[in-house]
Order: structure tokens, then sequence, then C-alpha cells
């Protein structure tokens, strides 16, 4: 299913999904981000008029080319509960007549990742050995004033950058002649590398170290020690924020504008001179510890319990912290 096209994957999923609420009987049906899964979950959820709430809800690139831009808008405007990650998150939803009221519960409650950043940065420092295995430098051993002589940290998956062959070409090009002088690691989603075998590019960049994908305290670890990193992920381009790592996003848009407004994040497209030239010009603005706040506290995942809690029947507020 996961190779399928969009049209089948959201079918099958919402088949499956809606024989499982039937069953359960969910009082609410939680549902995040901006996948396939998103939209079918909602999608089962609204048609047996189950309430649903959206984690990240808000979030726009208004590029409606990307399928994960529908996912976001269908799911919001179907859902009761909206936790927005962001102020800018409420203010997109106000723009389409998503406001408090008739029917809708829209909260500012943070980034729940940045509740997951805070807790497993610190043990990824502790668990994961993916430098030692790799041969890098942990950055805090580079002395004080120094750069680090590191690597950068790459990740591309998303189908406007994977599927057109012109523009993978592009953005690996570009990965490569980076590569030349300082390494480039990039952990190889499925897609890609299928893309990749499709057109014979597997062999074709040897300045860039592919590795199979990481897990998440792995993948936490490479981002903190990379000198920069370059990305097409929504999600990485928040971690390399939280992390205090300069970030380049191989797109044209992002839904995250928080952190290009921040300093720590530009828009680069997927041209291979534009790629180069602004990594060769390294000098991103450092974040204030006042901004560091934008995606709230930390605690949003309590407060989206709290807030479902409260909207519930009385029975179920006695049984939330079991």
């Amino acid at each position: 299913m996961g190779s399928g096209s969009h049209g089948r994957q959201t079918g099958i999923m919402l088949e499956r999904i809606e024989a499982v609420l039937k069953k359960e009987k969910p009082m609410v049906v939680m549902v995040y981000g901006d996948t396939n899964s998103t939209l079918a979950g909602a999608l089962a959820a609204a048609k047996l008029n189950i309430p649903i709430a959206h984690v990240e809800a808000g979030l726009r690139s208004y590029n409606h080319a990307m399928p994960e831009e529908i996912n976001r808008v269908l799911t919001d405007h179907l859902s009761t509960f909206l936790f927005c990650p962001t102020s800018q998150a409420v203010e997109n939803l106000a723009k389409e007549g998503i406001r408090p009221g008739q029917g809708k519960i829209v909260k500012n409650v943070g980034d729940v990742m940045y509740d997951s950043i805070l807790y497993y940065s610190k043990l990824a420092e502790k668990k994961s050995t993916i430098l030692h295995g790799l041969n890098l430098v942990n950055r805090q051993s580079v002395p004080p004033g120094r750069d680090n002589p590191q690597y950068y940290l790459a990740t591309l998956h998303r189908a406007e950058n994977t599927d057109d062959p012109k523009v993978l070409k592009s953005i690996l090009k570009a990965l490569n002649e980076i590569g030349r002088d300082t390494s480039v690691i990039l952990p190889l989603h499925p897609r890609t590398k299928k893309r990749m075998k499709v057109h014979h590019l597997i062999s074709k960049f040897k300045n860039i170290k592919f590795i199979e994908p990481v897990s998440y305290l792995d993948m936490l670890r490479l981002e903190k020690n990379a000198k920069a990193i370059l990305t097409d992920s929504g999600g990485v381009q928040k971690e390399a924020y939280w992390l205090k790592v300069p970030c380049f996003t191989l797109r044209d848009e992002t839904e995250w504008v928080e952190t290009v407004k921040s300093g720590w994040n530009e828009l680069v497209g997927t041209g291979t001179k534009g790629i180069v030239e602004r990594v060769s010009h390294l000098r991103m603005k450092k974040s204030s510890g006042k901004k560091m706040g934008i995606f709230g506290d930390g605690k949003a995942s309590e407060k989206i319990i709290q807030i479902i809690v409260s909207h519930s029947p009385p029975h179920l507020s006695l049984s939330a912290g079991g």
C-alpha cells in the first residue's frame, strides 16, 4: 500500500479505519499532521459523525500541487478540535473562516514535536552511537571559535523533489558538489532510493555518503552535530531550529515560515547553482532565546489532553489520568 497512488492509499485506509471506528466507537478521533493516513482517518470519522481532533492544524504552504497541502486543508475543515502549533497557524485558519465557535475549538497549544525533542535529544546523547559508527566528531568536542569541520546532513523524500528526474538530479548534483569539501551524509528514504534506481543514479554521486534510514534517536544525534542541514522535510526544519543548527530547505516555500523569519532556515529551491551558492555563504543569524518560544513551552501534549477532557462527558474526565 505504501507504494500505491494517493487515491489507492487513502481509499484502502478509509475502508479499514472505518471498520475499526465502528467496532471501537470512540468519542473522539485524533489525527496528526498532513499524510494520507491523516486525511483517511478524518474522512472515516466525519462519515460516522465522530468529532475529529487535528494535531498540527492550520499549517499552510499555499502550494496546492503538494498532496500534503490538500490533506491539511480538508482535515482542518472537517475537524472539531484544531490544535495549532503556532499563532501563525491560528491566523491561517481564520483566513479560511475557521474560528472558535459554531462547533469549532481552535487553540494554539504549541508543537508536540517540541515536547518530544526536549525529552529525546537528551536520550539520544546517551543512547545513540551513530557518530562513532560513521566516524564523525561530536560538535561539542570542537574547540570554541572554530568551525565544525565534519559534515552536512541531508534528507530528501518529497514527491515533487524525487518523482521528477530533473529535479532529483539537480538536488543530488548540488549535494555532490558540496561534498567535495565537506562530507554530506544522506539517509536514503525508500522513495528516493527507488527513484534513483529507476534513473540509474545510485553510483553517480561519489561525494555523497548514502546510508540506510536511521532511527529517531540516531537522526537527532546526526542533526545536532551537523554543520548545517539540507532538507525538504517540515519536521527536520523544526528540529534544526530547536537544535540551533542552520537549515537550508530544498523547496520554494515552507509551511514553517517561523523558522525562516527567525534566521535559522533559508529557502534555497532545487536548482544546483542556487543551493551550492547559498550553502557556501553559511552566515545564518542567531536566534534569540525569546524566539525559541514560537512553538510553545514543551507542554503541548498536556494541553491537548486537558482541552479534550474538558469538552467531553463528565465520566471521561474522571478517568483521564488512567
